[in-house]
């Protein structure tokens, strides 16, 4: 027989794409999903391939040291008979000279780029052919896989698509913002790839990084870490909390993780400048979708930030409600973070599913900023001494606080107040924009006697703070909605449920604040020495902010932090309430003009009325979507935008996908920023 000689080939990449539901990142190259057969189609010159005649077999490799034993290199035959444990390449068809073969890995192969060769031999000739690269990822949809997830709508939400809503504000006032996660866009899966290559574990043992990427345990300790720059580690983003970003963007102005990790790159892997939480989880997620695990981004309010791991929180205030910052404890607004689904062979049973990353650089683990993954289970169940950083998580959604009032002589009172750490956890429900709440899946319902369990079992008592002081009661409500550019009222509701008249001092206090916890300048301040109040007795009482009190100080958070201290004078016990307010931007209205079709212009009319009593100076609108917009699009405009007047501008645009994709809007200007908008379009597909 003379030899075998290959002419052509075809990776398929279009019909695998769809297959493995990989289309959007392989139009250039061929993308699958591991434990899951991929077609490739051969065509010999000058005769067809005979079995029993012809050997064929294939080479795949992946990352800079490829071994057998590593699990990043694979040698196999094609054979009728496959093995389950490995590769594996099956004839489907022959048709003269062309022959179509099915390839598969198993659902536990290394994720990564893989280079493709070919064997041919014939009796005691042989030649090799390299046939390309592809790139091989986790595999919700396999049953086998570590990271497999039953339910097809929720692999949609957390493996395919590309924006969601972040939630934001405040536990009173949960917002959401719109982001695009953008993991399919063009660039991004070799961005991802690159970011698993400049992590420094796998520049210290590139072998032992390459043979750990079969599992999304490892993979999601990885990113964690390099999401955030702490570790001088060149990860994506530089962290910033000040309220002084003018060396590089606004946390609050980004909309995607498609333009940060594109200007990592270009950067030449130097940290973008500047995120805060949501900006990491975003981008984490981002990643782990890329690779294909299950994630989303949730967020908790209340969220505490425990250094020494007491699980106890010490916050000081003076008699004037100002706090003290003795204490490195911190309690954020919010927090978010990132969860993904996969198992965990590597604990006992009963820890698989949601795990928590925390790519937010708090504290270290294991000597580096990263945090998780944690085991939502193991957090629920109080189960501290497993990996990863559980006692940390465990701590935001359950630590308790103490309120300690500082008086003039220095003497430290402890103040009554229940305040509750890890409030409405929340995340993007499946396929809908509505909030979905998944507090009961990290701690048990409150007063519960499975919580009382666990709180024993995490070695603490319940501190008795819950009580309130014999009958006198106090609580902070918002009148009607705070809008930026307007004045509003906070109420001080103050009750006596006892039968004796009481006299007390109640002081309240506002001032603008951050998400992280930090205050600013005094923005309101009422003190009334002589506060009587008759028995089952209720006053309401107003501070009034005013917009040219806050207006100067407000962070880009939109927060004002309203603290009231009530003092009654027989006993000196001191109640105390806290509550932020979140400050409302103005509404971005979006209109579509035309009928929405894949590849036909679309225009997109946006407007946003200024709230504010001066004019609006250097506007700017961003507009990005996936499969909306080819790219992040900005919109300049020329003039001031005067009070109550409208910012407008037009923008066309080719939808280049049908189905239902988000028009993301953020707009900037020298006094309002990061006010987000977003509107769902339906895109009809292109007529045949």
């Amino acid at each position: 027989f003379a030899d075998l000689v290959l002419e052509t080939w075809d990776l398929q990449c279009e019909h695998n794409g769809r297959e493995h539901r990989t289309a959007e990142m392989g139009r250039q190259q061929l993308v699958v999903r591991r434990g899951q057969p991929f077609a490739i189609a051969l065509r010999f010159s000058g005769r067809a391939y005979e079995e029993g005649v012809d050997k064929l077999a294939f080479n795949v490799e992946t990352g800079p040291c490829p071994i057998e034993t590593s699990g990043t290199r694979s040698h196999f035959a094609v054979t009728d008979f496959p093995e389950e444990a490995g590769w594996s390449a099956v004839v489907q068809q022959q048709d003269g000279v062309s022959l179509s073969l099915s390839l598969c890995s198993p659902p536990s192969a290394r994720v990564g780029r893989y280079s493709l060769t070919l064997e041919t031999s014939t009796g005691t000739q042989g030649s090799s052919y390299h046939l390309g690269d592809f790139v091989l990822l986790f595999n919700a949809w396999h049953p086998e896989d570590t990271v497999f997830l039953r339910d097809e709508d929720e692999r949609c939400e957390y493996v395919l698509s590309q924006q969601g809503l972040i939630y934001q504000g405040s536990c009173d006032y949960i917002t959401s913002t719109p982001w695009n996660f953008g993991q399919f866009e063009d660039d991004i899966l070799s961005i991802c790839l690159n970011l698993l290559d400049t992590n420094p574990k796998f520049l210290r043992d590139q072998n032992r990084d390459c043979s750990r990427r079969n599992d999304p345990v490892y993979i999601g300790r990885v990113v964690s870490a390099m999401v955030n720059c702490n570790d001088e580690d060149r990860g994506v983003l530089a962290g910033r909390w000040d309220n002084h970003y003018e060396d590089g963007m606004s946390p609050m102005a980004w909309i995607g993780s498609v333009d940060i990790l594109k200007r990592w790159k270009k950067l030449g892997c130097q940290p973008v400048k500047y995120g805060q939480c949501w900006v990491f989880a975003a981008v984490a997620c981002t990643v782990m979708r890329c690779l294909g695990i299950p994630s989303r981004v949730v967020t908790n309010y209340n969220s505490a930030h425990d250094t020494n791991g007491n699980l106890v929180i010490d916050r000081y205030f003076s008699e004037t409600g100002e706090e003290d910052r003795r204490s490195r404890d911190m309690i954020w607004n919010f927090h978010c973070w990132v969860e993904s689904w996969m198992a965990r062979p590597d604990l006992a049973p009963g820890y698989d599913g949601w795990q928590a990353l925390d790519p937010t650089p708090q504290e270290k683990s294991e000597g580096v900023f990263c945090c998780g993954p944690a085991p939502v289970q193991a957090i629920r169940e109080g189960d501290l001494q497993l990996k990863y950083d559980i006692p940390f998580i465990f701590a935001e959604v359950n630590a308790d606080v103490v309120y300690w009032v500082v008086q003039r002589d220095g003497a430290r009172k402890k103040s009554t107040h229940s305040s509750v750490v890890g409030k409405n956890i929340s995340t993007k429900s499946v396929g809908r924009d509505s909030r979905e709440d998944i507090t009961l899946t990290y701690k048990y319902p409150e007063g519960s006697e499975k919580e009382r369990e666990v709180f024993a079992k995490a070695e603490r008592e319940s501190s008795s703070l819950r009580e309130e002081v014999e009958g006198l009661h106090l609580k902070i409500k918002l009148s009607e909605g705070a809008n930026n550019g307007c004045d509003f009222d906070v109420l001080a509701v103050v009750s006596n449920g006892t039968g004796t008249e009481r006299v007390c001092r109640l002081m309240i206090c506002a001032r603008t604040a951050s998400y992280n916890g930090a205050v600013g300048p005094q923005c309101g301040m009422k003190d009334l020495l002589n506060l009587t109040l008759q028995p089952q007795e209720e006053k309401c009482v107003p501070l009034r902010i005013l917009y040219e009190k806050y207006r100067e100080s407000l962070t880009q958070d939109n927060v004002v932090k309203v603290v009231a201290l009530l003092t009654e004078y027989q006993t000196g016990d001191i109640i105390m309430a806290m509550r932020d307010v979140y400050v409302q931007n103005p509404e971005i209205k979006i209109r579509i003009l035309g009928e929405p079709m894949q590849k036909r212009k679309l225009v997109a009319e946006i407007s946003l009325v200024n709230p504010l009593a001066v004019p609006l100076n250097n506007c700017v609108f961003v507009v990005e979507g996936s499969g909306l917009t080819d790219r992040q699009r900005v919109k300049e405009l020329e003039e001031p935008v005067e009070p109550q007047a409208e910012a407008k501008c037009r923008l066309d645009l080719v939808p280049h996908q049908a189905g239902l994709h988000k028009l993301m809007v953020d707009f900037e200007s020298d006094r309002l920023t990061g006010v987000k908008g977003y509107r769902n379009v339906i895109i009809a597909p292109q007529p045949n």
